[in-house]
């Protein structure tokens, strides 16, 4: 199967990134100024004079870090080397959150499995606690064996979830056929590698083998074009949304029909599971914005 041609965007992301200049709040740069480790004891390393950071689990523990700053609204990247080899039982987590028993979540999860056969990333969407927007894509190529960049887009009107620059879901806003939408929280980055053998791989019939601990993720190259939330108030609240979308895009961003067919190729040929699509899970009906179809 062909993969998406990134020839076509890669002078558009030449010009978005010239173009941030003056609306980067945390650019590509040292990891100890953008992350926070918050657990795992030491098994979470900053290395390489703040460019590399790793996160290890073995038995006793796993281990996670967070963004220094919180954001409500913005486009994130980061770059992810997963566990190599026999993952399963794994979960390496990637995700914006807020706190609270309603709070807002943009999940990338990567599930573990036995060696040569795919991982699978899982993507979720929570808006005022509520969750349960599952879709569950392969991956075309190996993400173990290099570096890859996972990016969302959150803006007002949409979320959009990206591998490598090429999209593969997207969520809309559907505040108007009563379908929450997180606009109002501020959430920050996490990330965590853990043991979830109970349902991780084949609904937990595969469970992870300890032998072969630690098991070790990497990550480099965190960005954040993004609205900083900082003492109540956001680092954008003195741009008006129109001269936000000139200095950047993103605010405003929406697919355009290249990234629409490169999307519906993703999903044609790589997703495994659609929320939208399971009506025995919904017998009283799909939820409002899959009928409406303004999510993909």
């Amino acid at each position: 199967m062909a993969s998406p041609s990134t020839s076509n965007l890669s002078p558009k992301l030449l010009l978005l990134s010239l173009l941030l200049g003056s609306f980067v709040v945390a650019s590509v740069g040292n990891l100890y100024q953008d992350l926070d480790i918050t657990w795992g004891d030491g098994r979470a390393k900053i290395l390489d004079n703040g460019q590399l950071l790793t996160l290890s689990l073995d038995k006793a523990s796993g281990s996670g870090f967070q963004s220094q700053d919180e954001y409500l609204f913005g486009k994130i990247d980061m770059q992810l080397k997963l566990v190599p080899g026999n993952s399963a039982g794994t979960v390496t987590a990637y995700y914006l959150s807020s706190q609270g028993p309603t709070h807002d979540e943009i999940d990338f999860e990567f599930l573990g499995n036995l060696s040569g056969d795919p991982y699978i990333l899982h993507t979720n969407v929570f808006s005022q606690g509520k969750g349960n927007r599952e879709q569950q894509f392969y991956l075309w190529f190996d993400p173990t064996a290099d570096f890859h960049t996972y990016s969302v887009l959150w803006n007002p009107q949409r979320i959009i979830f990206s591998v490598d620059g090429t999209p593969i879901r997207e969520f809309k806003n559907s505040e108007s056929i009563g379908v929450p939408y997180p606009k109002n929280q501020p959430m920050r980055i996490y990330s965590s590698l853990w043991n979830a053998d109970d349902w991780a791989t084949r609904g937990g019939l595969v469970k992870t083998d300890w032998s072969l601990a630690p098991f070790t993720a990497s990550y480099r190259n965190f960005n954040a074009n993004a609205c900083v939330w900082s003492s109540g108030s956001s680092s954008c609240s003195s741009n008006s949304p129109s001269s936000t979308s000139t200095n950047g895009g993103w605010y405003s961003q929406e697919l355009d029909s290249t990234s629409q067919e490169r999307m519906k190729w993703v999903q044609k040929n790589y997703m495994i599971y659609n929320y939208c699509t399971d009506t025995k899970r919904f017998p009283q009906g799909l939820p409002p914005e899959c009928t409406a179809t303004t999510t993909s």
